[in-house]
Parts: structure tokens; C-alpha cells; sequence
């Protein structure tokens, strides 16, 4: 089967960054079918933007909600999930696409690499892959800024538990390995923004994610918001 892709991005107030991903979508030498916005009422120029680059742009939500809507307004038979501070190298969907292709993936997801040259960043990245491929076989997880899924099995799990403030990537890819194929591909590590450690701050960031895989693995999944989740710049 040929795969087709939707590319589909939830946005709050992303004026800033959006237009670099849309600009490096446009520079793909394997074009997507179509780039959908899932917009949770943005009161910058974040939708007149997506409109410029002649994207499709719906309502959205919380990121779970809003990757929901925008797949169901999704014509392709391949989902690409990103966030808006990613940027794709110009070969990105040629080659991914021929690799999931090639494995018969049913989802799949990149290794990352920080748009940072600070040390610090380098090593909780690389640590971050190495925890990412350790766990992928028993224990998945998968980054909501860069999710490649079927859109056939996207609709057998009833895509995303909107239920869920936090963790609802790794839900996601939990329920999806059971009913098709699941890997990491070895194409391209994605370019990922630093913008949350920078705001927030590495070491505070590094905690909280601890924390919030402790919640899951001894207390379950996170329906309320004791981690005090921020959508959105």
C-alpha cells in the first residue's frame, strides 16, 4: 500500500516557531499530502500564518484532543503527529516514509537530537535515546512531537485518551503495539527545541519527567494535573 501523508500539528500561540516547521514541511523532497492545524484558539497570528502556507486548520485543544480532531479531518493513510518548535531536515519524510515502508511499521516515532550546542542538553538527549531504545520492546514510549501511525490503526485504538493531562504519547503507542508493529527508525534523529529546559530549567524539567515515570509505572496514568502541565507559549 502506498502511504500517504497527513501531517498533522497541534498549535496554542505558536507565532514564533510555526513558521519554521511549516517552511521546512514545504522543503520536503517527498511532499505530505496535506498539513493540518489543530489550533486551540490562539489569539496571536498563529492561524493566519497556517493559512499562508495553505494548511487546513481546525479547532483544536489539549494536545490529545487536538491530534484527535485533526486526524479526523486527515486524508492520508499515514498520520504524522509533530509539535510546532520541530524542524525537518529537507530529506526527512522521503526516507522515513521508505524505512517504515520497507520494516511494515504500524507506528513509529525518531531518536532526538537538541537544536543546542550546550553539553548538558547533548547528554540528557543521548540519555533519552538510550532509555527510549532500552524500553521500546516491553516498556514503549513515544515522543508526541514526531508520531508516525497508521491511520487505520489510529481509529482501532479510538486514537488518544483525552482523559489523560500527561503521558497520553506514551498511552498512545502502549495500546497501538498491541494490534500492529511498533519500532524506532534508524533514518533521521529528529530536531528537537530546548525552549521547555531553557523556560523551565534542566534540572526541574529532568525531575518532573522522572516523576511523571514513577506516577505511571507505581500509581498508573495521570488524569489530573498535580504536574501542573503548560500548553502552549
Amino acid at each position: 500500500m502506498d502511504l500517504t501523508v497527513s501531517v498533522i500539528i497541534p498549535t496554542f500561540n505558536e507565532e514564533r516557531f510555526l513558521p519554521k516547521l511549516l517552511a521546512s514541511l514545504k522543503r520536503q523532497s517527498s511532499a505530505p499530502k496535506e498539513i493540518i492545524i489543530a489550533d486551540a484558539y490562539s489569539v496571536d497570528n498563529t492561524r493566519s500564518i497556517a493559512k499562508s502556507f495553505n494548511c487546513k486548520v481546525v479547532d483544536g485543544g489539549l494536545p490529545a484532543k487536538a491530534r484527535n480532531y485533526g486526524a479526523k479531518h486527515a486524508k492520508g493513510t499515514l498520520l504524522l503527529f509533530l509539535d510546532s518548535d520541530v524542524v525537518l531536515p529537507p530529506h526527512f519524510l522521503e526516507k522515513t516514509i521508505k524505512e517504515i515502508s520497507a520494516h511494515r511499521l504500524d507506528i513509529a516515532s525518531c531518536f532526538i537530537t537538541p537544536k543546542s550546542d550546550l553539553k548538558i542538553d547533548k547528554f540528557l538527549h543521548h540519555f533519552a535515546n538510550h532509555y527510549l531504545n532500552l524500553t521500546q520492546k516491553f516498556y514503549p514510549h513515544i515522543p508526541g512531537f514526531c508520531i508516525f501511525v497508521k491511520k487505520d490503526v489510529h481509529q482501532m485504538i479510538n486514537g488518544f485518551d483525552e482523559s489523560l493531562i500527561l503521558a497520553e504519547d506514551h498511552d498512545y503507542v502502549a495500546r497501538a503495539k498491541k494490534i500492529g508493529r511498533f519500532s524506532y527508525l534508524k533514518s533521521y534523529k529528529i530536531p528537537v527545541s530546548v525552549r521547555r529546559l531553557s523556560r523551565d530549567g534542566r534540572l526541574k524539567v529532568a525531575l518532573k519527567y522522572i516523576a511523571v515515570e514513577l506516577h505511571l509505572l507505581f500509581i498508573g496514568k495521570i488524569r489530573k494535573d498535580i504536574f501542573k502541565y503548560k500548553f502552549g507559549y
